[in-house]
Formats: C-alpha cells, structure tokens, sequence
C-alpha cells in the first residue's frame, strides 16, 4: 500500500466519524500538555490506536488520542500526544498525522513541546515562541518524493508563519500574557544532552532544545500548511550540576504547570484566525 493510499485509508476513516465537518485547525500537544484538550468541546475522542495506519505513543505524558471538537469558535483536530524517533519509527510514521490533516484540508497548524532552555534570561514556566528551528535529526523529505503531497525541495525560509506569531503576541497581550521568543533544535534524544552540547546548541544560535517539532513542521511546510511553534520551558540547562538533573517526570510537572496558561493562549490564538 502506498503512502497516498494509507493517507486517504485514514481519513476516510476520520470522515466517518465527523460527517462533513472538517476542522480548519490541526493542534498537536506535547509532553505534559495533553490537558489542554479539556478545553476543547462537543468532541469525539480517537484513541490512535483504532485509526488505520496511526502508530501507537510510548511516552509518558502522551495520552495518544485524536481530539476533534470546538476550541476558540472554530472546529479543530488536536493531537493528544505525538509519535517520536527515538521510539523507534520511521520519520514517514513519526509525521503520518500531519500528512492525514493536510489531506483532510487543515490549513492552519499549532504545534507544541516541552523544552530545556540554553539561554540564560529563560526561566522555567516560560512560553517560547518558535521563531525558527535547528535540524539535528534526519529529514522526514528524505527518499522519493510524492508530488501530490508537495515540492521536492520546500522553502523553509518561513517555516513559522510570521503572521501566527503576531497573532500569538497579541493574544498574550489580550490574556496578560508574556511570551518568549527562540530558536528551537530539535534533537533524536531519548537521552538528554551533556553540558558540552547544550554549550554548542547555544553557540550554534539555539535558545532551546527538544526532540520533536521539527520533523512535524517540515511535513507541514511541504504539505503547503501555516505553522505555528510553540515551546514550554520544562529546565535550565545553564543550571545543570550534579544535584539538578534532566528527568522526564520533571519535565511533565512542568509542562503540566503550564498546560492551563497555553490553553488559554491557543483557545485566544484560533478565536483571532
């Protein structure tokens, strides 16, 4: 079978389930920030593992559903809870979702993360608004292009839409918000990074560092999608020692801490689309 017909195998199955009413906004929510799906209402919940061709999420934090309802006056698809690299998948399953919304004509995607920070003025709690991203993992374009799915060599000039970010810094001033603005590596983890490598991100122009967003971005941008990036600053790896080290549980109390704040800021960003 190929990718073109998994693709439209999937969404004929998500059609069955929503009739006519597409949504008009693709939303995916990393680790810790799956309850941001509590805001979303009049919805039907996917668990992956019933959609054909959807792999399974392996990680904690990641409830591996497909969300499709009402947030911010509009019809949306979120992702509550994404797939990975360092899982084990293959970057085409890793992105297979973003491929099925641009199919179903999803235009507009919101994409979120937890991330260390390199840059010392971030602080923990802090929204990072993605201005642009690092590659350190394998492109998902690599191998045979499907011209029905998009160009063999996308511009990435703007991969996020400047237009989203203004539209995300004036939704924060709307909410009493503050945002952060950054560059984003994304990384295969699943191990952390040593003190050297979040010394060279940081030289490289990096403010912080994670291990998805990117392979995802780079799908949408090829599928003809606007997107969005944003990042919740889950630890310092500035304050890195013996005693304040990278755990993933942290990472998700973290995330978890600032699920409601992005809520908000996501529901105020899609009412303004």
């Amino acid at each position: 079978m190929t990718i073109i017909e998994q693709i439209d195998e999937s969404c004929a199955f998500i059609r069955s389930l929503i009739s006519d009413d597409v949504p008009e906004v693709g939303v995916i929510l990393g680790s810790g920030l799956g309850p941001l799906a509590d805001a979303i209402e009049d919805k039907v919940v996917v668990p992956y593992v019933e959609i054909p061709h959807f792999a399974h999420s392996t990680v904690v934090g990641h409830d591996g559903n497909l969300i499709i309802g009402t947030l911010g006056g509009k019809r949306v698809m979120a992702m509550q809870g994404r797939f990975h690299y360092y899982e084990g998948y293959s970057m085409q399953v890793v992105t297979f979702p973003v491929r099925v919304m641009a199919r179903l004509g999803i235009k507009v995607l919101l994409i979120s993360n937890a991330a260390g920070t390199m840059n010392p003025a971030f602080n923990v709690g802090d929204l990072m608004v993605i201005t642009d991203h690092i590659n350190m993992m394998p492109n998902p374009l690599i191998g045979p292009n499907e011209d029905l799915l998009g160009p063999r060599f996308p511009d990435m000039t703007t991969t996020y839409s400047p237009r989203l970010r203004d539209i995300a810094i004036q939704a924060a001033d709307d909410v009493g918000d503050f945002l952060r603005m950054g560059v984003y590596v994304g990384v295969t983890g699943p191990s952390y990074e040593t003190p050297a490598e979040y010394r060279m991100y940081h030289i490289m122009g990096g403010d912080a560092v994670g291990m998805s967003t990117v392979p995802e971005a780079i799908v949408a941008r090829h599928s003809g999608m606007e997107v969005f990036g944003m990042s919740v600053i889950t630890n310092q790896a500035n304050a890195l020692s013996e005693d304040n080290l990278n755990d993933g549980d942290d990472v998700v109390r973290a995330a978890n801490a600032a699920a409601q704040r992005m809520s908000v800021l996501f529901a105020e960003m899609i009412a303004m689309l």
